[in-house]
């Protein structure tokens, strides 16, 4: 029992899950008989992930809250999420929500062998698995159907059982004709469940969501969508395409009818290279020096660079995001002539970005900056003229070999000296 909070006082408190093997399904379809109408898409997502391993490395922390990080919330378990708490909130507004929380600190060695053994589990499942972060996958099972005479329910719930027995840790799967629909299945299925979606009531379900659960509505389209009384995704498939587009926009606006109508031709992609790369730095509220941003800055550019090189890609566009203290984004970007990887060169793109954004910042405050790169390229970067032995890809190779040699604090810039860099947070291999 939760001493930190009352649960019947939060209405969308979801019982912390116990049931290894609950499984639903939409629509009337449930017999075996009637599974082989299921898509063959699984999408398979850890359940707070953090949190999860240091409950199970620490079986003194299970069924209590648990923040994991102390200046931002990196992960809850479902007892902290109850009290309120949530990932990217401030660690002094999560501790006067849940007071009773355990705080631990990040171990993100943990976390990527962890997520290397949930992997591995994926594909003794199945070779076509396509890792969308450390935590999530999609797998497309549709062979083993006739290989093995295995459903893909059947397939979804033996994962579940064999994540939890081989790692210890809780999963929850979503099975769909399409990616898109089995990603909101997974999510509608959690904590540690398995919901599957039937071809043939794809819509039924579908169209019973709230328009927020589609990809590209946020904040500011939601509000254009409910000013017109439209609150749901069937709401939003009556409308013809012509009447969405001139409420949200052309482009938005036809993804998101092709979206309510569950349309989503991609497929499970193996082997797909990156098309960017980038990293992000939280920020407790303010205010922050154009000092401290400038060099929270500089830390992102030179890993997403350094990253770049060592997986061979050059990039030729620049983005940064911003988050303000109410919670608001904003993205700005700018392409370059040449791809590159060249740390100056990034660094330049991004801080004439940030500054561009100075009068937003000093106005609404800044609690997050993330940059990323992206087009990019196979190609090695093209050296501009005239050449000097201390901005060409020399300079940053040398700096490379040190750092893989003697880790990543072993060369900084002064200006980073006083600044205690963090520890990256574990990813997906760079492909």
């Amino acid at each position: 029992m939760l001493s930190a909070c009352k649960q019947a006082d939060n209405p969308s408190y979801r019982e912390p899950s116990r049931r290894t093997n609950r499984v639903r399904s939409v629509g009337a379809h449930c017999d075996p008989d009637a599974m082989s109408e299921s898509g063959t898409v699984l999408h398979a997502d850890l359940d707070s992930f953090f949190a999860s391993v240091e409950v199970r490395d620490d079986p003194s922390l299970h069924g209590r809250p648990v923040i994991v990080g102390g200046g931002v919330v990196l992960a809850a378990t479902y007892e902290a999420k109850a009290c309120g708490v949530r990932t990217a909130m401030g660690g002094r507004q999560a501790r006067a929500l849940c007071p009773d929380a355990v705080v631990v600190p990040p171990r993100f060695s943990a976390y990527t062998e962890a997520s290397r053994a949930v992997f591995e589990v994926f594909r003794d499942t199945t070779p076509l698995v396509e890792g969308i972060s450390i935590d999530e996958a999609f797998l497309e099972v549709g062979g083993l159907l006739r290989l093995r005479g295995q459903t893909p329910e059947q397939i979804a719930s033996q994962l579940r059982v064999d994540v939890r027995e081989r790692v210890g840790l809780p999963i929850s799967v979503g099975v769909a004709r399409t990616k898109y629909l089995a990603k909101i299945a997974s999510a509608s299925a959690k904590p540690d469940g398995l919901l599957v979606v039937p071809v043939d009531s794809e819509l039924l379900f579908l169209h019973a969501l709230p328009v927020e659960r589609l990809w590209g509505v946020g904040r500011v389209t939601a509000e254009k969508l409910h000013a017109a009384h439209i609150t749901t995704v069937g709401q939003m498939a009556r409308l013809e395409g012509g009447e969405l587009e001139g409420l949200v926009g052309k482009g938005a606006g036809r993804h998101l009818h092709a979206l309510a109508h569950g349309q989503d031709p991609r497929r499970v992609s193996t082997g797909v290279r990156r098309r960017s790369m980038g990293a992000q730095h939280a920020l407790g509220r303010g205010p922050h020096s154009d000092e401290t941003l400038q060099t929270v800055l500089l830390g992102l550019v030179d890993r997403v660079a350094r990253r770049m090189r060592a997986a061979g890609r050059t990039g030729a566009t620049v983005t940064l995001r911003l988050r303000f203290d109410d919670f608001s984004r904003s993205t700005s970007s700018r392409t370059v002539s040449r791809p590159t990887s060249h740390t100056g060169d990034l660094l330049d793109v991004a801080h004439g970005l940030l500054r561009s954004r100075r009068d937003d910042i000093a106005d609404r405050g800044c609690t997050l900056i993330g940059v990323s790169v992206g087009g990019l390229d196979d190609n090695p970067a093209q050296l501009a003229l005239p050449l000097d032995v201390l901005s060409t890809p020399n300079l940053d190779d040398t700096i490379d070999s040190v750092r893989d040699k003697f880790g990543s604090a072993a060369v900084r810039r002064a200006v980073q000296l006083s600044h205690r860099e963090r520890e990256a947070q574990p990813i997906l291999p760079d492909r």
